[in-house]
C-alpha cells in the first residue's frame, strides 16, 4: 500500500508529484528546494543558507509522516556548483548531527526555480 505524504508545513509540490510516499514502512521523499513553504518563494541566496532552507523544508515533509531526519537513510544532494559544497556540507552535517545517513552529491546543470541546492532523502517511519 502507498501513503502519499502532504503537510503545509513545506512547499507544495509544484509538478504532479507528491512530496512524500510512505511504502512498506519506509518514506521516499522528493527532492526539496529553498522554498519558504509561507511565502512560496526562494528568499535566500546563498548555498549554505539555501541548504538550511531545504533541510528544514525536508524535516517538515519526515515529520508529517511520522519519522524525521534522525531517521534518514540516504540521501541525495544536487548542487549547481560543486564548489558549494564546504557550506553546504556545514549545514548539512549541523542539521543531522552526530547521524549520517549515507549521501550521494552531484553537480548539475540548472535546478527548478535557479535554486543552488536540492536534496532527497530515503528514511524508516
Amino acid at each position: 500500500m502507498l501513503t502519499m505524504i502532504k503537510t503545509e508545513a513545506a512547499p507544495a509540490a509544484i509538478g504532479p508529484y507528491a512530496q512524500a510516499i510512505e511504502a512498506s514502512g519506509m518514506i521516499y521523499c522528493s527532492g526539496q528546494i529553498p522554498i519558504n513553504p509561507k511565502s512560496g518563494n526562494i528568499e535566500v541566496v546563498g548555498a549554505a543558507e539555501q541548504t538550511l532552507q531545504v533541510l528544514l523544508n525536508l524535516r517538515a515533509v519526515l515529520e508529517a509522516a511520522g519519522s524525521g531526519l534522525h531517521k534518514v537513510v540516504k540521501t541525495t544532494v544536487f548542487l549547481t556548483d560543486i564548489g558549494d559544497f564546504p557550506g553546504v556540507n556545514k549545514v548539512y552535517a549541523e542539521m543531522f548531527g552526530t547521524h549520517t545517513p549515507a549521501r550521494s552529491t552531484v553537480q548539475v546543470a540548472r535546478l527548478p526555480k535557479s535554486a543552488k541546492v536540492e536534496i532527497e532523502a530515503i528514511a524508516l517511519k
